[in-house]
C-alpha cells in the first residue's frame, strides 16, 4: 500500500495483476495503472440554432463532461496516471482550447439554455483540470518533486506557450488571480518556458508583418532591402481583396492581439521578454500603417450588413486591445520600477522618454493611446514622486503639451532647445531633436514637389506664418491668399547664410554680421603698439576697480591703526568691540537686495545656470558610491560571481543538474535503502549509454534470438 509523505514520483504502490489476482510491485506512476477511458474531443455549439444539432451538441458534450468529471473525481495517484498517459485526454483539452467560443465569437448560447448550461459545465471543468495539473501539491500527502513536476508537464507536453495563451484568452476573465498562480508555478519550476516564450516572439511579430503584406503595405522592419521586380505579382490592397480573405484578416488581427493582451494582463512578469524584442515598436508601427487601411476598406466596401458590422467591431476591438497591450508594457518595464524606487531608476525615465518620443511619430497611435491613458497623468505621478527628476519631466511634460494642442500633431512651433535632460552618462541631451530636424525636412519636401519654384527661406517663412501646416500654406499659395507680410517677399528667395549658420563666437563683441558699431579701440593689426610685458604686469588698474567697489560696501579697510586712545572711540569705529547692548537684530535673517529689480533676462540667464548646475552636482553626489574604480579586485570574488552567472544562465535554459548516485550503498547483509537500489537500477538500465558500446543490449538481441543458450 502507499506510504505517507512520499512523493508520487518516488511511490510504488503493490497491486493485484492477471486473471489469477497475483499481486505485483509498480511505480505510481506508471502506463499499465492508466484506466481505459477514451475522451471525446470537443466540438463548439451550432451557430444557427438547429434543433437536431443542438441536440447532437448535446448528447456529445454530455459524455465529455462525464468524463471529464470522472478524471476530477480520481485520486491523486491515477489522476496524474491518467493525465500523463491518456493520449485521448490531451486531445479532447486541446480541442476545447482550438474550438471553443471566444468573446467576439458567434455562437448558439443565446438559442437555447441547455445549451449554454451544458457549455458552462464543460469550461468549468476543463479550467479545474488545467488548474490541478499545474498544481504539484494537493495536500501533505499527495505532492510531487518539484524537478520531477518540472519535467513531467514539460517532457509531456501538458503546457506550452499556444497552450498558456489560450488559456488566458478563455479563462482570463473573472480567474485572473487563479490563473496567475498557476502560471506562475508553471514558469517557476519549469523556467524553460521563458526560453520557449522567448522563441515564440518573433512567429507573433511576423503576424503583423504578414497582415501588413496580405493588405500591400510594406514593413520597414521586414529587413526585406531587395528591390521589387516589375514582373512581380501585384499585391492585393485591403480595398480590393476578396470578402473572404478581408474577413479572415481582420478575424487573424482581431484574435491575435486579444490573446497577446490577455496573457500580459495575466501575467505581467512577461513584458520584460517582450521588451527584448521591441515589441513595443513594432506594435505602434504596425497601429499606424494597417489600422487606417482596415478601416478605410470596410468603411466604403459594400458588405452584408452583418458582416460590415461584425468586421468594424473586431477592429475596433483590436485597436482597443493594441493601446492597452502598449500600456501594459509601459506600465510594468518603466513606470513600475520608477515608482518602486529600483537601482537605474534614471535609465527607467530615459526608457519611457524615448518610447513617447518614438510614439511621435506614429500620430494616430499616440492620439489614441493618450485618449485612453492620458500621458500627461504619467509625467504628473512621476514629477509628485521624484521632485528631483522635475527638469527632466517638465521638459517633456510641456513638449507633450504643445504637440497635443496642435491639430497636426507637429513640435515644430513649440520646439525649445531648453527641453534637456541628464542621461546616465553624465551627458546633456536634447529631446526630440532628430525628430525635429526630421520633420521640418519633411514638410519643406512635401511642399516642393508640388511647388519646386518656390525658394527655401519663402516656404519657411510661409510655415511659420500658417503654424507649420503645409496644407494650409499650399492651399493659400495656390489661391494667391497670402498675408500682406509674405506678399512682399521674393518667392525665389533662398535662406541667408548668415541666417542658418551657427558659431561660438555669435553675438560677441566682435561679431561684424549682428552689430553695427564696434569699439575700435581694441582693433589693432599686428603686436599692440606702446605696451610691454613689464608694463602689463605692473597694471593694477583692476584692482583699483575692485577696491572702489568694495568701499562702496565699508568692508574694505586697508590698516587698523590701534593707539592708546583712553576713550576706545577708535576701536569701535572698525568693530574691535566683542558685544553691543545696543545691536539691533531685527533684520538679521532679512536677505539685502533680494528685491533689487535686474534685468529679467540676466535673472533667467543666472536661475537657468544655477538649476542645471545643481542637477549635474545633485547626480554625481548620488552616483560617486557606484562608479568606484576597482584597479585589482580579489580573485576569488570573481570565481564567486562568474559560477554564479553561470548558474543562472544554466537556469534560464532550463538545465538541472543530474541528481548524485550511489550505488555502492552498505555492507552485504544488512539491506539497502530506497535511493540505493533506485540508482543500481537506473545504472543496469543505462549501461549502454557509456563505454560499453551496447554490449549488454547485442547480448540480450543475441540471447533472445538463440544464438547464446540462456
Amino acid at each position: 500500500m502507499a506510504c505517507a509523505k512520499v512523493p508520487l514520483d518516488e511511490l510504488h504502490v503493490t497491486e493485484p495483476f492477471g486473471p489469477q489476482g497475483k499481486e505485483r510491485t509498480l511505480p505510481a506512476l506508471h502506463p499499465d495503472r492508466k484506466e481505459e477511458r477514451c475522451f471525446l474531443t470537443y466540438k463548439p455549439p451550432p451557430e444557427d440554432g438547429t434543433p437536431v444539432l443542438v441536440e447532437q451538441f448535446l448528447e456529445h458534450a454530455q459524455f465529455i463532461s462525464e468524463d471529464l468529471e470522472w478524471l476530477l473525481a480520481l485520486p491523486h495517484d491515477k489522476f496524474w496516471c491518467q493525465v500523463v498517459f491518456d493520449e485521448s485526454l490531451q486531445r479532447c483539452l486541446d480541442s476545447y482550447l482550438r474550438h471553443a467560443p471566444r468573446g467576439l465569437d458567434p455562437s448558439g448560447l443565446s438559442s437555447s439554455p441547455a445549451v449554454a448550461d451544458m457549455q458552462r459545465n464543460i469550461h468549468r471543468f476543463v479550467f479545474m483540470v488545467f488548474l490541478r495539473m499545474a498544481t504539484h501539491k494537493e495536500s501533505k500527502e499527495n505532492f510531487i518533486t518539484p524537478a520531477v513536476f518540472a519535467e513531467i508537464i514539460y517532457n509531456n507536453y501538458l503546457f506550452d506557450i499556444p497552450k498558456i495563451l489560450d488559456l488566458c484568452v478563455l479563462f482570463g476573465k473573472g480567474n485572473s488571480q487563479l490563473l496567475h498562480k498557476m502560471i506562475e508555478n508553471i514558469f517557476t519550476q519549469q523556467p524553460s518556458y521563458y526560453g520557449d516564450l522567448n522563441e515564440t516572439l518573433p512567429s507573433i511579430i511576423q503576424v503583423f508583418d504578414i497582415i501588413l503584406q496580405k493588405c500591400g503595405i510594406q514593413s520597414e522592419n521586414t529587413g526585406n532591402s531587395q528591390p521589387l521586380k516589375l514582373n512581380a505579382n501585384k499585391c492585393l490592397t485591403a480595398i480590393a481583396m476578396p470578402e473572404e480573405e478581408l474577413a479572415d484578416l481582420v478575424l487573424y488581427m482581431c484574435d491575435t492581439c486579444t490573446t497577446i493582451h490577455s496573457f500580459l494582463d495575466t501575467f505581467p512578469e512577461a513584458c520584460s521578454t517582450f521588451k527584448q524584442h521591441n515589441f513595443l515598436n513594432r506594435l505602434s508601427s504596425f497601429y499606424e500603417m494597417a489600422v487606417p487601411d482596415l478601416e478605410k476598406a470596410v468603411k466604403k466596401r459594400n458588405f452584408n450588413k452583418s458582416l460590415q458590422e461584425d468586421m468594424w467591431r473586431r477592429i475596433s476591438h483590436s485597436r482597443k486591445k493594441m493601446v492597452e497591450i502598449a500600456h501594459l508594457l509601459l506600465q510594468h518595464t518603466c513606470l513600475q520600477p520608477i515608482l518602486e524606487g529600483s537601482e537605474n531608476m534614471v535609465s527607467y525615465v530615459e526608457d519611457l522618454l524615448q518610447n513617447f518620443t518614438a510614439f511621435l511619430q506614429e500620430k494616430r497611435f499616440l492620439a489614441d493611446y493618450d485618449e485612453q491613458f492620458p500621458i500627461a497623468d504619467d509625467i504628473s505621478l512621476l514629477q509628485q514622486a521624484f521632485p528631483h527628476l522635475y527638469p527632466l519631466l517638465w521638459s517633456s511634460g510641456t513638449l507633450y503639451d504643445d504637440f497635443k494642442r496642435n491639430k497636426r500633431g507637429s513640435i515644430l512651433p513649440s520646439f525649445n532647445f531648453k527641453n534637456v535632460f541628464l542621461s546616465t552618462s553624465g551627458e546633456i541631451k536634447v529631446i526630440f531633436l532628430p525628430f525635429y530636424f526630421w520633420e521640418l525636412e519633411s514638410l519643406l519636401s512635401s511642399i516642393r514637389d508640388l511647388l519646386p519654384d518656390l525658394g527655401e527661406g519663402f516656404i519657411l517663412a510661409c510655415l511659420e506664418e500658417y503654424g507649420y501646416n503645409s496644407e494650409l500654406v499650399i492651399n493659400n499659395i495656390l489661391e494667391d491668399k497670402l498675408s500682406p507680410s509674405l506678399d512682399k517677399l521674393d518667392k525665389n528667395e533662398l535662406p541667408s547664410v548668415l541666417s542658418t549658420r551657427s558659431n561660438v563666437f555669435d553675438d560677441d563683441e566682435f561679431d561684424v554680421f549682428n552689430r553695427d558699431r564696434l569699439d575700435m579701440s581694441r582693433v589693432w593689426k599686428g603686436r599692440r603698439q606702446g605696451e610691454s610685458v613689464c608694463a602689463t604686469l605692473h597694471d593694477k588698474q583692476h584692482i583699483e576697480e575692485q577696491r572702489a567697489r568694495y568701499q562702496a560696501y565699508q568692508i574694505v579697510v586697508d590698516e587698523i591703526p590701534i593707539a592708546n586712545d583712553p576713550s576706545g572711540e577708535r576701536d569701535n569705529a572698525f568693530g574691535m568691540d566683542d558685544y553691543d547692548d545696543e545691536y539691533d537684530d531685527t533684520y538679521d535673517t532679512n536677505q539685502i537686495g533680494a528685491n533689487d529689480l535686474d534685468e529679467e533676462d540676466e535673472l533667467l540667464n543666472h536661475y537657468a545656470h544655477f538649476r542645471l548646475f545643481m542637477m549635474i552636482l545633485c547626480y554625481f553626489d548620488q552616483n560617486e558610491a557606484v562608479k568606484k574604480d576597482h584597479f585589482l579586485q580579489d580573485p576569488a570574488v570573481l570565481r564567486e560571481r562568474a559560477e554564479a552567472r553561470r548558474a543562472a544562465m544554466q537556469s534560464r535554459k532550463g538545465y538541472r543538474p543530474p541528481p548524485a548516485s550511489n550505488v555502492v550503498g552498505g555492507p552485504k547483509g544488512r539491506g539497502q535503502t530506497q535511493e540505493i537500489i533506485l540508482d543500481r537500477r537506473r545504472k543496469e538500465a543505462n549501461k549502454n549509454r557509456g563505454a560499453n558500446h551496447s554490449r549488454r543490449m547485442m547480448a540480450d538481441r543475441k540471447r533472445n534470438k538463440g544464438m547464446i543458450p540462456s
